[in-house]
């Protein structure tokens, strides 16, 4: 198992499995009897499994302090992802709210620009009225002159 991404501080301690010289028989006189034998062995069990339980003891709590550093240093990691959406996210609201004014100004705009060239619209055919009544007018004018002129000649 590689923990080459971890700190120093929460590797685990690789040295659990090595042969304690605690837990090495000790070679004292034989026991003559089979009694004291037996007396021994119960108590070098004893000792030895009180020097196991003891080490594992000392490992459990450090891989559970090793197991809350991990995950304060992964929470920290995530949290730091996460205030950063959240900044993005408030600057996103931000400037959609911007862009949200900024198109209603254009929207009023583009409004009195449509206002505007409605009335010049209007007024150019107004303009064109006019010409085609004066045109009418004129052709009118052109025959009452006519007509005079015909009977003036009579």
């Amino acid at each position: 198992m590689s923990f080459d991404c971890l700190p120093a501080e929460v590797l685990p301690d690789q040295s659990w499995h090595l042969k304690l010289p605690e837990m090495e028989r000790s070679y004292r006189e034989e026991p003559v009897d089979l009694e004291a034998s037996l007396l021994q062995m119960i108590n070098d069990h004893n000792h030895t499994s009180a020097i196991l339980r003891e080490r594992t003891d000392k490992a459990k709590k450090k891989a559970i302090q090793t197991a809350v550093r991990v995950s304060d240093l992964l929470v920290n990691s995530v949290n730091e992802g996460v205030q950063q959406v959240f900044i993005n996210e408030k600057r996103i609201e931000m400037e959609i709210r911007a862009l949200a004014a900024t198109i209603m100004q254009f929207t009023k705009q583009t409004d009195q620009w449509l206002t505007a060239s409605h009335a010049i619209n209007t007024a150019v055919k107004e303009i064109g009225d006019f010409e085609n009544w004066m045109k009418i007018m004129e052709l009118d004018c052109k025959r009452i002159s006519a007509a005079i002129c015909n009977i003036h000649q009579e």
